[in-house]
C-alpha cells in the first residue's frame, strides 16, 4: 500500500530536480550546436546529448521511479497531497507513462537521429539539397509511427503526435479550424495580392548587424523581459528556450537590408522567454517549470510580434527604438508608414518572413503534408512536389527550389511532426486573449501607445505564465478567457484588421 511520507515526497521532488538537471545540460549542448560550435563538433555532440537523453530516461523510467509515482498515487487517495505536489504528481506520472511506452534504447537512437539529422539539414538546406535530406526524413517518419503506436496503439499516429504539442487536439479538430481559416483568409490573402504594394523604401534601408544587437536588446527590455537573466545570439533559424531559473535564451537571424525581420522576430522570441521567465518560482527545478504546451507557447510570441507589435498603437514606442539606434534609416518614418510596413500582406516563400496575414496558410501547406503523410496518402518522396502544389493553390507563388519551399524549417530534422499546426493555433489564442483582457478592463491599445506592456503582461502573468504546465492548454483558455477556444475571435480579427488596412 503506497503512503504519503516526509521522504517520499523529499525524494520525489529530488527526481525532479535530477531530470531537469539533466534536461538543462542537453539544451546547452543544443543551444552551443546551434550557435557557436563547430561543424565537425556534431557526431561528439550528437553522442553526449544520446548519453543525456539515456540517463534522462532511466531516471524518469526505472522501477524505484515507477514504484515511487505508484506509492504517492496511493497514498494521495487517503491523504491528499498539497496543491502544488498533486499537480507535480499527476504531470510526472503523465510523461512517466509516456516515456515508458519508448524503450530507453529506442529513445537513445531518436535523440542521436535527430541530432544528426539537424546537421544534414543545415547542409541540404545551404547546398538546396533535398536529396541527402530525405533519408533522414523517411527514417524519422517512421520512427515516429513506431513510437507513436508504443503510445497509444488505439488512435491514429498523426493524432497521437497532435497531442503530444497540444492536449487535446487531434486532426478533426485541427480540420475545423483550418477549413474556417481557409474560408476567411485565402479570398482576402488573394485579392490583396491583386493590389500594388505601397512604397516604403525605409523598409530595406541598411542597418548594420552591431546597431540591430543593440537595438534588439532595447526590443527585448520593451517587451519586458529580465535582461539579467537572458542571453541574445544569431543562428540561422530563430529560436528561444527557457533554460533554468534565471537562464533564458533568445536568438534572432540578422539581415542588414531588412532589419524589420529582426525587429518582429526579437519581439517573437522574447514572447516565448518571458513566458519561461515568469512561471511561478515555486515550480523551480520541477516537471511544472516551464510553458505547458507548444500552442500556449506560440500565443505568447506571435501576440507579443503581431498583436502588439504590429498594431497601430505600438508603432510609436516601436519607432522610439528604431529612431534612437538608427536615425538616419528612421527618423523621418511616421508612424502610419511604419504600421503599413509592418503589415503588408504579400504571399511569399518564406513562412518565418510571412505576414500575419499569410502566415496561417503557411502553416496549413505543411498540416496538409504532415497528415497526407501520416494517412499514407503521400511519400517522403512527393514532399517537394506537394510544398509546390500547396504553396500555389494557397498562396499563389511558385517555389524556385527546396531551399526556399521544404527545406526551410529546422522542425522535420528534429522530428516535430505535429508541431507546426501550433503555430497557427496559437496565433488564434491571442486573439481571444484580448476580448478577455477587454472584459477585465484593460486597454491593450492604450498600454501599446504609452509603451508600457505593465497591464497586459499582468494579466498575461495572472491567467497564463504563472501556471507553467499545472495546467493544460483547454483548462488555461477556459478559466482565462471565461470559455473554451474558438476560432472566430481570429478569424474576425485578421478580416477586420487587413480590410481596413487596405480599405477594401
Amino acid at each position: 500500500m503506497g503512503s504519503i511520507t516526509g521522504e517520499n515526497i523529499a525524494s520525489f521532488k529530488d527526481l525532479q530536480r535530477q531530470i531537469r538537471t539533466k534536461r538543462y545540460l542537453m539544451s546547452v549542448l543544443e543551444f552551443d550546436g546551434e550557435t557557436v560550435a563547430p561543424a565537425n563538433g556534431a557526431a561528439a555532440r550528437a553522442e553526449a546529448m544520446g548519453a543525456l537523453a539515456g540517463e534522462m530516461h532511466e531516471l524518469l523510467t526505472s522501477e524505484a521511479s515507477v514504484e515511487l509515482v505508484s506509492a504517492l498515487q496511493e497514498g494521495s487517495a487517503a491523504e491528499p497531497l498539497d496543491p502544488q505536489t498533486a499537480a507535480e504528481l499527476r504531470v510526472f506520472a503523465r510523461d512517466q507513462r509516456e516515456a515508458r511506452a519508448i524503450p530507453t534504447d529506442e529513445e537513445i537512437a531518436w535523440s542521436r537521429l535527430t541530432s544528426e539529422a539537424n546537421a544534414v539539414w543545415h547542409d541540404a538546406k545551404q547546398a538546396d539539397d533535398w536529396a541527402s535530406f530525405e533519408p533522414y526524413v523517411e527514417r524519422i517518419v517512421e520512427t515516429l509511427r513506431r513510437r507513436a503506436a508504443q503510445l497509444d496503439p488505439t488512435r491514429d499516429a498523426y493524432d497521437v503526435l497532435l497531442d503530444q504539442y497540444e492536449r487535446g487536439m487531434d486532426t478533426a479538430a485541427y480540420d475545423a479550424f483550418f477549413a474556417q481559416v481557409k474560408e476567411s483568409v485565402v479570398p482576402l490573402v488573394h485579392e490583396i495580392a491583386a493590389m500594388p504594394a505601397p512604397d516604403l523604401p525605409f523598409r530595406t534601408a541598411h542597418v548594420a548587424r552591431p546597431v540591430q544587437l543593440a537595438l534588439s536588446r532595447d526590443l527585448l527590455a520593451l517587451e519586458g523581459l529580465d535582461m539579467a537573466g537572458c542571453a541574445l545570439a544569431e543562428v540561422e533559424h530563430p529560436f528561444s528556450d527557457g533554460f533554468a531559473p534565471g537562464d533564458v535564451r533568445v536568438t534572432t537571424h540578422i539581415y542588414e537590408n531588412d532589419a524589420l525581420s529582426n525587429v518582429f522576430s526579437i519581439l517573437h522570441e522574447g514572447g516565448h522567454a518571458i513566458y519561461e521567465q515568469n512561471v511561478d518560482p515555486a515550480y523551480a527545478w520541477t516537471c511544472l517549470d516551464e510553458g505547458t504546451s507548444m500552442g500556449i507557447h506560440e500565443s505568447q510570441s506571435r501576440f507579443f510580434e503581431n498583436i502588439i507589435g504590429r498594431s497601430r498603437a505600438f508603432a510609436g514606442p516601436l519607432l522610439g527604438v528604431l529612431r534612437a539606434h538608427a536615425p538616419e534609416a528612421y527618423g523621418e518614418v511616421t508612424e502610419d508608414d511604419f504600421y503599413r510596413a509592418a503589415n503588408l500582406a504579400h504571399p511569399q516563400l518564406i513562412r518565418m518572413e510571412a505576414d500575419e496575414l499569410t502566415y496561417p496558410l503557411h502553416i496549413m501547406v505543411r498540416y496538409d503534408i504532415e497528415r497526407a503523410l501520416f494517412a499514407g496518402e503521400a511519400r517522403v518522396a512527393d514532399i517537394p512536389t506537394l510544398w509546390r502544389d500547396l504553396m500555389k493553390s494557397y498562396l499563389g507563388v511558385d517555389v524556385p527550389n527546396d531551399a526556399l519551399g521544404c527545406l526551410q524549417d529546422t522542425h522535420w530534422s528534429g522530428g516535430s511532426f505535429g508541431y507546426f499546426p501550433s503555430y497557427a493555433l496559437g496565433s488564434a489564442y491571442g486573439a481571444q486573449y484580448v476580448d478577455a483582457m477587454a472584459r477585465t478592463g484593460i486597454d491593450v491599445d492604450a498600454a501599446c501607445a504609452a509603451g508600457d506592456l505593465a497591464p497586459v503582461r499582468g494579466w498575461l502573468c495572472e491567467n497564463i505564465w504563472r501556471w507553467g504546465r499545472s495546467k493544460d492548454a483547454p483548462e488555461l483558455i477556459r478559466d482565462s478567457c471565461g470559455a473554451p477556444f474558438d476560432a472566430t475571435y481570429y478569424c474576425n480579427y485578421l478580416v477586420k484588421k487587413f480590410t481596413e488596412l487596405y480599405s477594401l
